[in-house]
């Protein structure tokens, strides 16, 4: 399928999830996400959930971060540039829901792409080869391309792969790893 379908069929998809639905699904991505040799890290960035969207619960990795004193970013876009800039997420940093809609940082301060070690990726859908559709603006490849190369990459999806997506082309960047709630995809073997 192409990107346009796929991110069609996957939003619907999201909308018929009632709230336990996601709350256990979260769940059990957190739990497979412990079973991944990448704890030892120090710098995580994750993404702060779109409740709107019913996007997966993160709360559940920043409290576990938090709780083993990892460093913690997370994103503020700029829409003129399709870019997210990242800031050290803590106990003290304010959070305001942009109108967009998105959660992000407003008195935090700023982390440089190339210290961040795991990056927990937002996704609509992804596919056999580790390549993802998000909301289509670019925002995560362009961030992920700023990236030391040694960066883990970890798409986090409530639904399995789906086999192809048709019209990748070279700024997507590829994940490493993609966990479900049912199982944890490696893209490096």
């Amino acid at each position: 399928m192409k990107k346009a379908e796929l991110r069609k069929k996957y939003i619907q998809l999201r909308k018929n999830l009632i709230p336990s639905e996601i709350e256990k699904r979260s769940a059990q991505i957190f739990r497979n996400s412990q079973l991944l040799n990448i704890w030892d890290k120090k710098n995580f960035h994750v993404f702060l959930t779109m409740k709107d969207k019913k996007e997966i619960d993160t709360s559940i990795f920043i409290n576990h971060l938090w709780n083993t004193n990892k460093i913690i970013s997370i994103s503020k876009s700029n829409f003129k540039k399709n870019i997210l800039s990242n800031y050290i997420y803590d106990i003290n940093t304010e959070i305001k829901i942009s109108n967009w809609g998105i959660p992000e940082p407003v008195n935090a301060k700023s982390i440089n792409d190339k210290e961040i070690d795991v990056v927990f990726v937002p996704l609509l859908a992804f596919d056999k080869k580790g390549f993802r559709v998000g909301y289509g603006k670019g925002y995560y490849d362009n961030f992920l391309a700023n990236c030391k190369p040694e960066v883990i990459k970890i798409g986090l999806s409530f639904f399995e792969n789906d086999e192809i997506i048709e019209d990748i082309h070279n700024a997507d960047i590829k994940l490493d790893y993609c966990i479900s709630p049912t199982k944890t995809y490696n893209f490096n073997i």
